[in-house]
């Protein structure tokens, strides 16, 4: 098994790119990254046929690393660069890794939208409930209560469900993973990429130097703990009454659905296009 993992780990990162790696002692982007390359190894997909594309944050330099066709894009615009990659390079498996500030604040408009036409791409939002790199502040998905840079004494304001937003918005995949299961997460991300249409997998994750330490949540280990403790799969949620849910994080696949998927629609009307247009 250690040789299989190491045959892998040689195959699909890029040994002369800045490892050590610039993420924190104890962050679980390592782990998730861990996730994503095995998942792509079992589905046996060629490194040239594979685009990750990012914005800003920890998680979003995750590209850096990566042995594929890689971008490394604007604040919030991760969604609509890999749109431009996926209409000029159909055929390319494309994966978008973002976090849950550059996701859903500054990139919450590309989201939804992304979640509406279906366009066929992954989209893999790491969320540690904080902005970690750019200063420490409150993101959309803050638990109330929590303590950061720009909420010192505590946020007041609602946070979104990444999931039930998504489903929502019209995405015909969305699914939940955390960090502390890598198998599970592992498997989720193979079913998001073999999805044919817009595939959205919240991957909670912990941020143990800034979130943590702020919020008085212990050690990196503590934070993995917490997950496995605190989470349930959907298939044990569906037997339990409402209460027994409250407060638990949910894992699996939360809705999946068959729908045209936006590439071919767009192919479509060009033909309709073209077509009118040479009969004029």
């Amino acid at each position: 098994m250690a040789n299989i993992a190491t045959k892998i780990i040689h195959k699909y990162l890029r040994h002369n790119k800045k490892f050590p790696h610039v993420w924190c002692a104890g962050c679980s982007n390592g782990i998730v990254l861990g996730s994503i390359i095995r998942a792509i190894a079992d589905l046996k997909l060629a490194k040239d046929n594979v685009t990750m594309i990012s914005g800003i944050g920890c998680s979003s330099r995750m590209p850096v690393y990566v042995d594929f066709n890689t971008g490394h894009s604007l604040h919030g615009r991760a969604i609509p660069f890999a749109t431009g990659v996926k209409f000029h390079k159909p055929d390319q498996t494309v994966l978008i890794i973002t976090g849950d500030g550059d996701a859903t604040a500054i990139g919450g408009n590309h989201f939804i939208h992304a979640c509406r036409r279906n366009l066929d791409v992954t989209v893999l939002v790491l969320n540690n409930n904080i902005y970690g790199m750019t200063g420490g502040q409150h993101s959309p998905t803050s638990p109330i209560g929590s303590i950061t840079s720009t909420t010192p004494y505590g946020n007041i304001d609602g946070n979104f469900d990444i999931c039930k937003l998504a489903i929502g918005a019209g995405a015909t995949f969305v699914a939940r993973a955390t960090a502390f299961y890598t198998s599970e997460t592992q498997n989720i991300i193979k079913e998001a990429i073999s999805h044919k249409g817009v595939s959205i997998v919240e991957i909670v994750s912990s941020c143990p130097v800034i979130y943590g330490k702020m919020n008085k949540k212990g050690t990196p280990a503590d934070m993995l703990k917490w997950q496995k403790e605190n989470s349930i799969t959907i298939e044990e949620a569906n037997k339990l009454e409402p209460e027994k849910k409250e407060g638990k994080i949910i894992r699996g696949i939360l809705h999946r659905e068959e729908s045209r998927e936006y590439c071919e629609k767009y192919a479509e009307l060009s033909e309709i296009a073209k077509s009118k247009e040479s009969s004029k």
